[in-house]
């Protein structure tokens, strides 16, 4: 339990479980929520921006984008310059639960935090930031 990286891995299964709940009545996995977040920030990206923007491994990336086409999430268009890339775009039912979506997350989020004061929370997240800026360099 002195483990920073134990606690945070800890944390961050947390924060799944608490929006798997929130989500599974909107129709998305926490795993695609951050697809889902580049996506209503810029719609049309390739498979390699989002790799880029989420930071997972490639396999993890192209089966989420599989199971959010299967399930009506996204669709992939080919790339109009570059015929080896496929354009990733959200459906009308991925854009229609943008709001809900974001609720969810951040009712899961503020559950974390149930109990801590405003200055506590903000001073936590700003260590989160310089340590997540210190792992960037390993």
């Amino acid at each position: 339990m002195d483990s920073a990286a134990y606690l945070a891995n800890q944390m961050a299964k947390g924060f799944a479980r608490s929006l798997q709940q929130r989500a599974a009545g909107l129709g998305f996995s926490p795993g695609q929520f951050p697809i889902l977040l580049e996506l209503w920030s810029e719609d049309g990206l390739t498979q390699k921006q989002l790799l880029e923007r989420v930071d997972i491994e490639q396999a993890t990336m192209a089966n989420t984008l599989s199971r959010m086409e299967r399930d009506g999430l996204v669709e992939r268009r080919p790339h109009p310059a570059d015929k080896r890339a496929q354009l990733v775009f959200l459906t009308g039912k991925a854009t229609a639960m943008q709001t809900e979506a974001v609720e969810a997350a951040m009712a899961a989020d503020k559950e974390l935090f149930r109990g801590f004061r405003t200055f506590e929370r903000e001073l936590l997240l700003e260590y989160v930031r310089r340590i997540l800026e210190n792992a960037k360099h390993l």
